[in-house]
């Protein structure tokens, strides 16, 4: 390992003194909930206030998201901030780590089993002990950097697939590189400020993670500390029911993972139409999904018509979808598609250890009930009247009748799209 510093170092020296204040800036930092790229430039700037000469530091993480593997912070001593970026899930990112100082340093570290804290990696760029073994160090050193220190810290980081571990590099352009005293420093302040790294982490992957299982508002009120089972609030909504006809006899006929493909083909494209229109997404029910327009915040004409603009939307996105899975040779499927609206209990249900964030009332079973509607009609998008009236004079809906719904004493006035 690199320049470990002495533990009986005097705090009364001048190095000792700023080694504390960044000590102390670093826990401040991370009880407030400082985000990692405000935190991680206010380090560089505290470095180079305490004379260690960075001239390009980069620090990374790996995250628990559904869409994103990991993020990343640079920042140039003359570049005036914070370079952040985001990484897809996928093969690419997992290739571009394992070829990386850090995928040197995890391999490293789990060929060790030590289970150290954090394990290094110094490199000269100029001189006569230049050593460029990775593609970075090279481009470093063309842009005019003479040493280079890679550091992964976190607990059992030779586990670092976990998230757990916090990877930084920094770079300097002075003649000698780093003297041991900057590497000292470095080393004693990069613990505390991982910490304060990973608190934030911490609470934005719990955020991150209830949003994607329960919903964005649905995921944020769990997080602000919606938990109690029993706990509901009665709210107007549009609701809108999806499920894909005939499933049951197609997942019968393909195999599981096309199953699965056709499922996040048809849910992708239906939450593409939702996304920008403010409905929630609260479940996806085998081939079905449930989403809501709450009214709270929104005129109910306004908030119904976004909900026909969405259904006419999905319809035309999942046409264009069967079109690109039949060039393919895939299966298509056919959707249809029920909008209702009416009050609903939105909150906290289920037993004393399992609970789920969700809808349920009359207009639940009712909306659920109207989509069974759509393959004897001949139709796959059907509105309800309740619907129709909020949406005001809306040409695009056509009366097909009164209809029985199973469950309901009355039959209910159903629509279409024209």
């Amino acid at each position: 390992m690199i320049g470990t510093p002495d533990p009986q170092q005097n705090v009364e020296a001048p190095a000792g003194r700023r080694i504390v204040e960044m000590h102390v800036w670093a826990v401040r930092e991370g009880l407030r909930g400082t985000e990692p790229a405000v935190l991680f430039m206010g380090l560089c700037q505290r470095l180079v206030d305490a004379g260690v000469p960075v001239w390009r530091a980069f620090a990374a993480s790996r995250t628990l998201h559904p869409q994103w593997a990991g993020y990343s912070y640079t920042w140039w001593r003359d570049g005036g901030g914070i370079e952040p970026a985001q990484f897809p899930r996928g093969n690419y990112y997992e290739q571009i780590v394992a070829d990386s100082v850090f995928g040197y340093l995890r391999r490293k570290s789990a060929v060790a089993g030590n289970g150290e804290p954090s394990i290094s990696l110094r490199r000269r760029l100029a001189g006569p002990e230049v050593q460029l073994d990775f593609p970075v160090l090279a481009d470093l050193a063309a842009d005019g950097a003479t040493d280079y220190i890679a550091e992964l810290v976190g607990p059992g980081i030779e586990d670092a697939s976990r998230g757990d571990a916090v990877a930084y590099s920094f770079a300097t352009d002075r003649t000698d590189g780093f003297s041991d005293d900057d590497i000292a420093t470095l080393r004693a302040v990069l613990p505390v400020v991982s910490l304060a790294m990973r608190a934030y982490a911490g609470h934005a992957i719990a955020a991150g993670l209830l949003s994607a299982y329960l919903g964005h508002d649905a995921g944020r009120r769990v997080h602000q500390g919606a938990v109690e089972r029993g706990s509901v609030d009665t709210i107007s909504a549009m609701l809108w029911y999806a499920d894909i006809r005939g499933f049951t006899t197609m997942a019968d006929d393909m195999p599981g993972p096309a199953v699965i493909e056709l499922l996040d083909d048809v849910f992708e494209t239906l939450a593409t139409c939702l996304r920008p229109r403010g409905a929630q997404i609260l479940k996806f029910l085998g081939d079905g999904m449930l989403a809501i327009f709450p009214l709270e915040n929104a005129r109910p004409q306004e908030t119904c018509r976004q909900g026909l603009d969405a259904a006419i939307e999905a319809m035309r996105e999942i046409d264009r979808m069967n079109m690109r899975r039949r060039a393919a040779g895939k299966r298509p499927a056919a959707v249809d598609l029920a909008l209702h609206l009416g009050e609903v209990l939105y909150g906290n249900i289920g037993a004393a250890d399992r609970l789920d964030f969700t809808v349920i009332g009359p207009a639940v079973n009712e909306v659920a009930r109207i989509e069974t509607l759509c393959e004897p009609l001949g139709r796959n998008v059907l509105v309800s009247a309740e619907l129709a009236a909020a949406a005001g004079q809306d040409c695009r809906l056509v009366p097909l009748g009164r209809y029985s719904l199973r469950g309901v004493r009355e039959a209910r006035a159903i629509y279409g799209l024209e």
